[in-house]
């Protein structure tokens, strides 16, 4: 019998101990994470540029349209899942990819609370009201702005109707979800002269629930009750059907 195996077998289990410990350390900045119980709430995070048809360089902080697809359809299916939360520090990203996220969580038939920390702009606004109840917290901004093309455009009037199309697509669905009237939103989206060498509107914390756009202002322990409450009720309805 070789008395060397032993020792082998332990310093490889060390190795890939060491491997996990810095693998920790290089994604999440610790060497510990927290381990939350079993829970009936999924967690949605929608951080950095919303990643649509294009990949963007690897130095850019994205959400991939295609790793959210499947974690909705996830919440969707299981059983388990009562609830989502979705926390949203974006600066927006893809249109189409943005919508599809918006509409899909829409049509959950579970509740849906959105919280933005730090910023939910461009498309982030959509994916914003697309919840049940959403929520902001006190600093953190908005950006509303008109649909802007990037790299070559072709300057024919297809292009423009094009555009209009697609901006209508984003007012149509944010006023439809929010309490926010067509108008003002529009307002705020082709207001001149509120950012520099610009054309929108940034809005922060309170300003955007005066305006209708986002529910409540609230952090994470509102958003938790809120989302709580939700599905008490869900969960009495189907109790009394």
């Amino acid at each position: 019998m070789n008395q060397d195996q032993p020792n082998n077998d332990e310093k490889k289990q060390e190795g890939q101990s060491q491997d996990s410990l810095m693998e920790k350390i290089k994604q999440l900045g610790s060497t510990n994470v927290p381990q939350a119980p079993d829970s009936n709430i999924h967690v949605l995070p929608i951080i950095g540029q919303v990643e649509g048809h294009l990949q963007l360089p690897a130095k850019n902080k994205t959400t991939k349209y295609e790793h959210l697809i499947p974690q909705i359809i996830a919440i969707e299916q299981n059983p388990k899942i009562e609830g989502v939360i979705i926390l949203l520090n974006t600066v927006g990203g893809d249109v189409e990819a943005g919508l599809a996220i918006s509409e899909m969580i829409s049509s959950l038939s579970k509740p849906s609370v959105s919280l933005v920390l730090g910023g939910g702009h461009s498309i982030g606004v959509p994916i914003a009201v697309s919840a049940n109840h959403s929520f902001i917290t006190e600093t953190a901004t908005m950006t509303i702005h008109p649909i802007r093309l990037t790299g070559l455009v072709v300057g024919v009037p297809q292009t423009f109707e094009y555009l209009d199309k697609m901006q209508d697509r984003v007012i149509n669905f944010v006023t439809h979800h929010s309490n926010i009237e067509e108008e003002q939103f529009k307002d705020l989206m082709f207001a001149k002269g509120n950012l520099t060498r610009d054309i929108g509107t940034n809005v922060v914390g309170q300003d955007a629930v005066d305006y209708g756009l986002i529910d409540s202002i609230g952090g994470v322990k509102e958003a938790m009750v809120k989302l709580n409450e939700l599905i008490g009720k869900t969960n009495d309805d189907q109790v009394v059907q």
